[in-house]
């Protein structure tokens, strides 16, 4: 029986991301890199380039019996982690990318900041699964109030343990 294959996220080494796409062709991985069709102006004319959408990111799909293969790829630099695991990517997210990278150019990607008052819920360590509301943020660590159990409980978490809810 076939294992099931999944998208990963590998980090590539800076501006590698095309290279590493090619690579990854070769060998015969399915594999993505968004690209982002933008207007360039030059002195004498305007061209319309490509450029990642991610920085130093590149998607892969591929079962756990690959991983170690992937990594041995000239310009990756490791799998993208997320809570302790190498982050996978649901095939319906990776569609969505093709889709918006289709319809739009000019296309901005930039990481959610969370914030006071946010909705999060806690997706790591011992109030895992729980909803909350940011109070305050601190560099890595976030103090939240969870108030489904009657009491206000204020915590202080790790940023990578929240999801925007």
């Amino acid at each position: 029986m076939e294992e099931e294959k999944k998208w990963y996220v590998v980090y590539t080494r800076p501006r590698w991301e095309k290279k590493v796409h090619a690579l990854f062709d070769e060998k015969g991985f399915l594999n993505y890199c968004p690209l982002n069709k933008v207007r360039k102006k030059w002195s004498d004319r305007m061209k319309t380039v490509y450029e990642p959408l991610f920085k130093s990111y590149v998607f892969i799909k591929i079962g756990e019996e690959e991983k170690t293969e992937v990594r041995m790829v000239n310009g990756v630099v490791n799998f993208v982690y997320w809570l302790g695991k190498p982050a996978v990517v649901r095939e319906n997210e990776i569609v969505l990318i093709k889709k918006f990278l289709n319809e739009h150019e000019n296309v901005q990607a930039e990481p959610l900041p969370i914030v006071e008052n946010m909705k999060v819920r806690v997706e790591g360590g011992a109030l895992m699964g729980k909803d909350a509301t940011v109070v305050k943020v601190m560099n890595n660590k976030v103090q939240i109030i969870i108030d489904s159990i009657g009491y206000s409980l204020t915590a202080y978490v790790d940023k990578s343990n929240l999801a925007v809810s």
